[in-house]
């Protein structure tokens, strides 16, 4: 009786189906390339292993046992699935599969918008069954989401000197002082560096740019972690602060706000951010070849 199946076995499975199918050993000489003694010691070798009798042979030919017979369409079945087995095993080996958890920053430019969805159209041509989940939050989230290994991978401005982080420029991002309208400064043409020192300047943790960028202002009475609650601390004409030229432009051509200096503008690097200490499924490797490509 069959245990544990084996190369051997399978291997003198498939000869009986060939013998079965030929219609005997003689017959089945020239398809397997063996003699007739040959194979019939194979098949007498798998008897053993079974423990019964497979077929006859005499004067009325060859003939399959009632065993035989049942043994023949399990192992057509076995064969068939071994086979399929084999299709699906080679279709995944080229194959991405699994989750990719990325994180965007808030608020971004639409042409950054249009350009990672430009990303995820490429990956998506790719032969993959990927599920994509996009996180959009601040910085400082995405940074502790990353370092708990909750996302996969970040674009956003970081410090660049988180240790356990990979870091791949992308792109930049030019930021500018405005105000609002209604505000003392709104009117002045060219305010002096004493009247923005005296200004009300909301305060926006830039934590992760380097010293003495951007400007700040000798009072802060607001306080404001995202664009939206900056816009509109500023928005409400009694204090001034940075925005992203992007976000202003639509609220400038209203005549709301009015950007103050642009001597004082200052630049943003974004960064893909990745943890080093996470594996690199194949998938993310995948994705941010194409993410690459389109910032490229």
């Amino acid at each position: 009786m069959l245990g544990q199946l084996h190369d051997l076995d399978l291997h003198l499975l498939r000869l009986f189906v060939t013998v079965a199918e030929a219609g005997g050993f003689s017959a089945a000489q020239g398809v397997l390339g063996l003699s007739q003694p040959s194979i019939s010691q194979q098949m007498a070798k798998l008897e053993t292993r079974l423990g019964y009798r497979l077929c006859s042979r005499g004067k009325r030919g060859f003939r399959l046992t009632d065993k035989g017979e049942l043994l023949l369409q399990a192992t057509r079945g076995l064969l068939m699935q071994i086979e399929q087995f084999r299709q699906q095993a080679n279709g995944v080996a080229g194959r991405l599969l699994g989750t990719l958890r990325i994180g965007l920053a808030e608020n971004q430019h639409a042409g950054v918008t249009l350009r990672i969805a430009r990303a995820i159209a490429h990956f998506r041509q790719r032969d993959e069954a990927v599920q994509l989940e996009l996180t959009s939050a601040p910085p400082a989230e995405l940074e502790r989401l990353l370092l708990e290994q909750r996302l996969d991978c970040a674009i956003s401005y970081f410090s660049g000197s988180q240790a356990a982080f990979d870091y791949q420029p992308l792109f930049e991002e030019r930021q500018r002082l405005y105000c609002g309208k209604g505000h003392t400064l709104f009117e002045v043409a060219q305010p002096t560096r004493e009247q923005l020192l005296e200004a009300d300047q909301v305060h926006h943790p830039y934590r992760f740019l380097k010293q003495g960028e951007p400007f700040r202002s000798l009072r802060s009475m607001a306080v404001a972690e995202q664009i939206d609650s900056a816009l509109t601390f500023i928005l409400s004409g009694r204090h001034i602060g940075y925005l992203p030229c992007h976000c202003a432009e639509p609220w400038e051509a209203q005549g709301l706000l009015r950007a103050l200096e642009p001597g004082l503008d200052f630049v943003v690097p974004f960064t893909l951010a990745r943890h080093r200490g996470q594996v690199a499924q194949e998938a993310l490797v995948a994705f941010v070849e194409d993410l690459v490509a389109v910032f490229a």
